[in-house]
């Protein structure tokens, strides 16, 4: 799973508050190998987000925000295209968007959309092509479309084929993802983790080593 991990690609769900909604939206992020996302909450509490969130979450990491416009400035600063799905004058088929580019994909509140910050924010506007009388999907099923061609699209480059996370990130998410209760524990000590063999498993003597304390001044 972590091999298949793309960190250049995120979702961010601008007022998305609906738990049902929340849910499927980070299922569908799980499935395509979007592990960071994250969430901007300004008319409930951002903490009612995050724990309606919380049991589809396990193997993802959710970010939480207040202020969409200061967040999509740091994801173009890390080299995203930020691009806001809405359905406006402009707005671009959202196949016709090169998916394999660093990207995060903004997905506005069940009955407002997208906020006005949020598109004057973003790079450009993608919109999912309909021919029915209906207006607009819902948005975890609008978030599944765009992500699984996401998904298609880095298929046939490859992208799924090698390890895109950093070796020391990989490390520590395998870790934490083996051994969620130890590593909460480690974490509490301020302990480091301990390296794991090629069958995943901890040596005695590594856990020894990991939680022997540092020598004090008094006893050098």
């Amino acid at each position: 799973m972590l091999c298949a991990r793309q960190p250049d690609l995120t979702v961010v769900m601008d007022n998305v508050n609906k738990p049902h909604n929340l849910s499927a939206i980070i299922r569908s992020c799980d499935a395509v190998g979007i592990h960071d996302l994250y969430a901007v909450s300004s008319k409930k509490s951002i903490y009612t987000t995050q724990n309606a969130a919380a049991g589809a979450g396990r193997w993802t990491n959710l970010h939480l925000s207040k202020d969409i416009g200061t967040l999509s400035g740091k994801l173009k600063l890390e080299g995203k295209q930020v691009l806001v799905a809405t359905n406006t004058d402009g707005s671009r088929d959202f196949r016709k968007i090169d998916f394999t580019l660093p990207t995060a994909i903004v997905l506005g509140a069940e009955w407002e959309g997208v906020s006005p910050e949020a598109i004057e924010a973003a790079d450009m506007a993608i919109t999912i092509p309909m021919h029915g009388m209906v207006e607009s999907l819902n948005v975890s099923v609008a978030a599944a479309l765009i992500l699984f061609e996401a998904e298609r699209q880095r298929t046939l480059k490859g992208m799924y084929l090698t390890r895109r996370l950093e070796e020391e990130r990989y490390r520590k998410m395998l870790f934490e993802l083996s051994y969620p209760r130890l590593s909460r524990q480690l974490r509490e000590k301020g302990a480091g983790y301990p390296l794991l063999d090629e069958d995943g498993g901890i040596g005695v003597e590594e856990m020894e080593q990991e939680n022997r304390p540092s020598p004090s001044a008094s006893s050098i």
